[in-house]
């Protein structure tokens, strides 16, 4: 996402900003979930817990990976 946003000239100094700026040209739709999907990348790095794990993992699978499914889609097109 960054790599695209420079690419089309945007700046980009965050993952926060990357997704908000993602967001508001379209290149996102659910600006909300990859929000939710960097609050559990950073709890994961700091939590050793297995049920966050799990439901991290579930969240994974269910919510976030088809929004990464959804940009991929659309940066192939792009090409």
């Amino acid at each position: 996402m960054k790599d695209y946003l420079e690419a089309q000239e945007f700046i980009v100094k965050s993952p926060r900003k990357t997704i908000k700026q993602a967001y508001q040209i379209g290149l996102i739709d659910n600006g909300h979930i990859w929000i939710d999907a960097l609050s559990d990348r950073n709890l994961t790095v700091h939590t050793y817990d297995e049920k966050l794990a799990e439901k991290i993992v579930k969240d994974i699978v269910q919510i976030y990976y088809p929004e990464i499914e959804k940009l991929y889609d659309k940066l192939i097109k792009e090409l």
